[in-house]
């Protein structure tokens, strides 16, 4: 059976909700509401993959200690098989306290933010990987794995995050491998240069015959050859917090690849998870079903 795979750090989120203001020097503040969740990034992703009813496997570092152990049980619950690769004893994963406020949000974080793999590492993750239809790519120490995948006939999806430095030169082994790349409107006008969007979109052609810009809470800007199109957001989804909703677009969007869509259908199934996910607070609060992503489908 295909399957969908990535290596990722794992990320744990303390989410404190319901203060007025922070808490000065000295200060202790009682929130209304808290919750542990998993955080955003590449699990972010593969979990909503797997409330959708796909195969996922993911790579990443996990020890003994209490969140490894939460973990683990949520990939588990959601349909995502988890391979450590991690041998220390340490907490490998990056922990982040996360206060909410009405109007914004501040983090206080713990850990590396990303896997530095050692060779190792790298066999186990081609090892778990090698089949897959498609593979999440993260810039990192996992290139030599990604090519060979490449090579074998696996889909490569590229999602970045921001770098102050991003540029095509920097990012050109990456971006020559990929088979999709999709940055947020921020990310594209960087690694091009330019500034606007569809200027962006149209830049990105040098690699990329399918182009995916994602304009924040407006939508999505898509080229497919020749054709350029323009996919709004779901306008019945109402931000209460944003966290996460890039991943969750992704996972649409991916949902959309391994069942062979259209770049436009493709596009618009992100656009219903990634819209999904900013309706509650956290990275994977808000979610749909794969029944809902059908029903909300059938009508746009």
């Amino acid at each position: 059976m295909a399957f969908i795979a990535g290596a990722g750090a794992t990320n744990v989120d303390l989410l404190y909700q319901g203060f007025d203001r922070l808490a000065g020097v000295g200060e202790e503040l009682y929130c209304k509401d808290f919750s542990l969740q998993l955080g955003g990034g590449l699990p972010a992703t593969l979990i909503n993959l797997g409330r959708l009813g796909i195969e996922t496997k993911i790579a990443t570092e996990l020890g003994n200690d209490i969140f490894s152990n939460f973990a683990k049980e949520k990939f588990i619950e959601n349909g995502v098989e988890p391979t450590n690769l991690y041998t220390g004893e340490d907490i490998p994963l990056n922990i982040t306290s996360a206060i909410i406020l009405p109007k914004d949000r501040t983090f206080y974080s713990y850990g590396k933010g990303s896997i530095e793999p050692d060779e190792k590492a790298m066999e186990t993750f081609y090892d778990i990987a090698k089949g897959a239809k498609i593979c999440m790519m993260q810039m990192g120490g996992f290139l030599p794995v990604y090519k060979k995948l490449k090579e074998e006939g696996t889909i490569l999806v590229l999602d970045t995050g921001w770098d102050d430095e991003m540029s095509f030169e920097k990012y050109d082994e990456y971006l020559s491998v990929a088979d999709f790349y999709t940055p947020n409107r921020k990310e594209a006008l960087r690694i091009t240069g330019t500034d606007n969007e569809k200027d962006a979109a149209y830049a990105l052609k040098k690699y990329f015959d399918k182009i995916v810009v994602k304009v924040d809470a407006d939508g999505c800007i898509g080229i497919d050859g020749d054709d350029y199109f323009f996919c709004p957001s779901v306008e019945e989804f109402k931000n209460v917090d944003s966290t996460g909703a890039g991943d969750a677009f992704l996972a649409g969007f991916m949902y959309g690849l391994f069942y062979d869509y259209p770049l436009k259908d493709c596009i618009e199934y992100g656009n219903i998870t990634g819209g999904k996910a900013v309706t509650a607070v956290g990275a994977l609060s808000g979610y749909v079903s794969e029944k809902e992503l059908l029903e909300y489908k059938s009508k746009m």
